[in-house]
């Protein structure tokens, strides 16, 4: 778990144009009080919980998350390194697995086309690395959204794209090869 929080730390000064020096405790301890990078460390200690099986610890991590910052992360969610979350409110994320490096803006829904309480991963959406999703959008379905991809605002993702891409528009089509 500590891995990946440095490695969210890190992006999230890389992007601030603040780092300087070597990421220690004390900086990931600093950032848990920004708005943008506290609901990324209280999503890997819930999911931290859940894979440990301390399934209160975790139910509270996430429930805190949701009320505070209006995030909803299914914990069984494997989000690699670097998940950047400029603008938390309204973000709801129940894929299977989302890559290294992802950006999410605000009001993205990532999961199911249908009601899917046990999670079934065959109805989850697969991210790639470096997929940057923009306000509004929607992934939704058993889909797989490739490396390097830019999802534009409000765009409605219900099928599969390779790498490299712009998609945008309802439903989403692509607009540029990267």
């Amino acid at each position: 778990m500590f891995r990946l929080v440095k490695q969210d730390v890190k992006r999230y000064y890389e992007i601030c144009g603040v780092i300087k020096e070597k990421i220690t405790i004390f900086h990931v301890i600093k950032c848990f009080f920004g708005f943008k990078l506290t609901p990324v460390i209280l999503f890997r200690m819930s999911s931290y919980c859940y894979i440990k099986k301390i399934p209160l610890l975790d139910k509270i991590l996430a429930l805190v998350n949701f009320i505070i910052f209006g995030v909803e992360i299914a914990n069984n969610c494997k989000v690699g390194g670097g998940l950047f979350i400029p603008h938390s409110q309204g973000i709801v994320i129940g894929a299977t697995e989302i890559g290294v490096n992802a950006t999410i803006y605000q009001q993205v829904t990532i999961g199911a086309t249908n009601i899917d309480i046990p999670f079934n991963p065959q109805n989850r959406p697969k991210i790639g690395d470096n997929v940057l999703i923009a306000s509004g959008a929607k992934v939704l379905g058993g889909i797989t959204i490739g490396n390097n991809i830019v999802i534009a605002a409000n765009a409605v993702v219900t099928k599969s794209f390779e790498d490299d891409l712009l998609l945008a528009g309802i439903p989403a089509i692509i607009k540029k090869r990267r």
